[in-house]
């Protein structure tokens, strides 16, 4: 291989920040590194999405015992993959919550995707040892499901394919605030390997239409006020559609996956480079869109060995 993937060699560790979103609503946060959501109601407390290993996890418990000491009974997972689930065995909730779609995303690409970004991306996977195995929920539900913290109400919601066939978001209606995992980042590319490009802003525009007060989205800062929310709606969109318009484009021509690379870039480039986890998410998007421009409905699965031969022939 020409040189390893650009997340490989991302050792620095990054800057965590606990930013409350809504009156005790928190997003824990780190510089484009995957996000958890806080949702403190009057009685226990529900952690949306993992992080990747449970010494990961402790470093949430940390920030979320500075803020109460209520039980946390409930950890959602907005998602399937390994760098948002495999910490859940460290918040001890009693119960574990997906979308009934990602639950049967775990039983068939669970350990491939575990095994994948294990490989692309080795700092998320600090204290590997500890993961207990694959993450199963105890909860799921088709399309909506609606649990009581006390008083105080979190509805979650699947409204769309988008990220992944399972995504799913946690609504908190008596603040307005959302956790949208991946669905929606800010100042961090998109990683679309297992995305559905027209699907996707379809479910930007479902999460627009409760106008949010605030979101705390899959990567990049917690988004405070209708300014910051639409602002971070627009780009993820233009991001999504940047990326496929290209591929598309050259895929449907006969042109090669390289030469789809070549255009994905022109393209993206200028708008996006710096945004956080750029280099790394650009090999796959371009992968799943070349694919889903030739009519591959469901992302084909990512090994570590299809990782190393997809990135082969982007390098010539």
């Amino acid at each position: 291989m020409a040189k390893q993937f650009a997340s490989a060699g991302d050792l620095a560790e990054k800057t965590i920040s606990f930013t409350e979103v809504g009156r005790d609503l928190w997003a824990f946060t780190a510089q484009g590194d995957p996000n958890t959501g806080v949702i403190i109601g009057d009685d226990s407390v529900m952690i949306v999405d993992a992080q990747a290993t449970p010494r990961l996890a402790g470093k949430v418990i940390e920030k979320v015992r500075s803020v109460t000491d209520k039980p946390i009974k409930y950890v959602v997972l907005t998602h399937y993959h390994a760098v948002r689930v495999l910490g859940a065995s460290a918040y001890g909730a009693s119960e574990v919550i997906m979308s009934e779609m990602a639950r049967a995303q775990v039983v068939e690409r669970g350990q491939e995707d575990w095994d994948s970004e294990f490989g692309r991306f080795p700092r998320l996977f600090q204290g590997h040892e500890s993961i207990p195995g694959l993450t199963w929920p105890t909860l799921t539900f088709a399309h909506r499901a609606t649990f009581y913290l006390g008083r105080r109400r979190v509805d979650l919601r699947f409204l769309g394919r988008a990220h992944t066939a399972g995504d799913i978001i946690a609504h908190v209606p008596d603040a307005n605030v959302m956790f949208t995992g991946d669905i929606v980042e800010y100042h961090s590319a998109c990683y679309c390997g297992d995305a559905h490009f027209a699907d996707w802003p379809a479910t930007l525009e479902a999460i627009r239409a409760f106008s949010p007060d605030a979101i705390a989205p899959g990567r990049g800062d917690a988004l405070v006020g209708a300014k910051m929310v639409g602002e971070a709606l627009d780009n993820t969109a233009d991001f999504i559609r940047s990326t496929f318009r290209p591929v598309a484009r050259v895929a449907r021509g006969g042109g090669s996956l390289k030469e789809a690379w070549d255009a994905c870039r022109a393209e993206c480039d200028p708008k996006f480079a710096y945004y956080a986890i750029y280099e790394h998410c650009l090999p796959f998007n371009v992968a799943r869109a070349y694919d889903e421009a030739l009519g591959i409905d469901t992302p084909r699965i990512w090994t570590a060995a299809r990782d190393r031969e997809m990135w082969e022939r982007l390098q010539g």
